[in-house]
């Protein structure tokens, strides 16, 4: 329990970070220079899901499996620094050509991502072998070491430097004759650099204990492992991204700098989705041998599904609240009406993530693959049909989309492969009594927090009148 809190902080804190840094961004950036800014971590992120191509995930499989573990880390590490060298000649060699092609507007935005992808692919195996030999106050600190530095660098570019420029405080002739206010993102990506070389520097002792040794056979059978690892993460990346690619494409840099940002206030579903998904998921593995174990998950699935959609209306219902707090400059207001559409997927994707546990406990976990693909799909689908037809709104709906057919079809194959009890009534009517209140609220009232404030006491009220035995009982426990 110790260790799950540890790495639930690692895990947490730099996402709760990043969220924080948003109003930062937006208060500094333009639309378009968001909407860069957002092209370039599009990008990062296939290119880290490339990159490490399934191998943490594996790493963890056969270092548990084989008995001379100390071939698994070597080989791991050896098979990532390989590809990842070549990887950095090959898109360095052909860098001006894949930049225009990817839709930079600076080459110099595109090294900096290359740069920061190939030393986050080579600290992958480091931070697993801490994670697996039991270290987590390590990995915990030189997590939070990473977004530390990466935070200080944002308010010293953003921040600092251009309030000591207008204020004529101090500065270095250096950075005051060389500080460039159209190069903001690109400020962000040197930060990120930053944060990326140090995290490296860090973890070198690690590496250096690493045995330098190959063995064939391990890497053939791990990469047979990691391949549909990598084709989920693939068809994740594109779910959870390619709404901007499209956007930037079909609309422009001002429209996705808006989308982008409005997005950004779903991260407080993903933030809610993740802490849960960090303690739950021990807690399904541990309890699978027991024999409620199906009960007690429909129970968690409920309440998980009460608690995500009560936080869903309360983000809908003060969003006039809630928007100013996290986004800077009113440019980026245009498109809150994405935001209640983004809050449902999300959820969603959240009920999917509960549901995925069938699959986990059946050692069935290709069907996540398929699943994923399937969801990438339709997200893929959706975006081209909708887009240039209906704008930004079209991909936030391709995005329910992908995310509920993805948790319908999941749900249908549990039913046969892992039958849990899942009260399917309940969790209708949470999800949709608590849309139908944003609806009435924004289609009728709309921007008066006492009526807002009545609608969410509602909500509660219902609630406990719904559940008032069922709260008592495990109150009681």
């Amino acid at each position: 329990m110790k260790n799950t809190v540890i790495y639930g902080i690692a895990a947490v804190l730099p996402k709760a970070i990043n969220v924080a840094l948003v109003k930062l961004h937006t208060s500094n950036l333009s639309n378009e220079q968001f909407s860069n800014n957002t092209h370039f971590y599009v990008w990062i992120a296939y290119l880290n899901v490339l990159l490490a191509y399934g191998m943490e995930t594996t790493f963890f499989r056969y270092f548990n499996k084989e008995k001379e573990k100390r071939k698994v880390v070597s080989t791991s590490f050896l098979s990532i620094f390989s590809t990842s060298i070549i990887a950095l000649l090959a898109l360095l060699l052909f860098k001006t050509e894949i930049a225009n092609f990817i839709g930079f507007s600076k080459p110099i935005y595109f090294e900096l991502l290359v740069w920061i992808s190939i030393l986050d692919a080579l600290v992958v195996i480091p931070f697993a072998y801490l994670r697996v030999t039991n270290r987590p106050i390590r990995y915990t600190l030189i997590r939070i070491l990473n977004i530390t530095v990466f935070a200080f660098f944002n308010l010293l570019f953003l921040w600092y430097i251009p309030l000591a420029l207008k204020k004529g405080y101090f500065l270095p002739e250096f950075v005051s004759s060389n500080f460039n206010f159209h190069f903001k993102e690109g400020y962000i990506f040197i930060a990120n650099l930053i944060a990326s070389v140090v995290t490296f520097f860090v973890l070198l002792p690690v590496i250096f204990k690493f045995k330098i040794t190959f063995d064939k056979r391990i890497i053939k059978d791990m990469l047979g492992y990691s391949w549909p690892i990598l084709i989920a993460g693939l068809a994740y990346i594109t779910n959870e991204n390619l709404d901007k690619l499209v956007i930037k494409d079909v609309m422009g840099d001002y429209e996705m700098g808006a989308y982008a940002a409005a997005y950004k206030i779903g991260v407080i579903m993903s933030l809610f989705i993740y802490a849960f998904k960090l303690g739950a998921e021990p807690f399904f593995f541990n309890y699978a041998s027991k024999d409620n174990a199906k009960e007690a998950y429909a129970i968690i699935m409920k309440w998980f599904t009460i608690a995500g959609s009560l936080l869903m209306l309360f983000v809908m219902l003060y969003i006039d609240i809630i928007a100013p707090l996290l986004l800077g400059s009113s440019s980026f207001f245009e498109l809150l009406h994405i935001v209640p559409i983004i809050l449902v997927a999300l959820l969603l994707f959240g009920i999917y993530n509960n549901l995925s546990i069938w699959y986990k406990l059946t050692d069935k976990t290709k069907y996540g693959m398929y699943f994923s693909v399937f969801g990438a799909l339709i997200t893929v689908a959706f975006l081209y049909l909708l887009v240039p037809k209906i704008g930004s709104i079209g991909a936030a709906w391709a995005t329910l989309a992908a995310y509920g057919s993805m948790t319908v079809i999941s749900y249908i194959f549990s039913r046969k492969h892992y039958l849990i009890p899942y009260n399917i009534k309940d969790i209708f009517f949470y999800l949709i009594f608590s849309v139908i209140l944003f609806l009435i609220y924004d289609y009728y009232i709309s921007d008066n927090l006492w009526i807002a404030t009545a609608f969410f006491l509602f909500y509660l009220i219902v609630l406990f009148l719904k559940e008032k035995k069922e709260l008592q009982k495990i109150l009681k426990r």
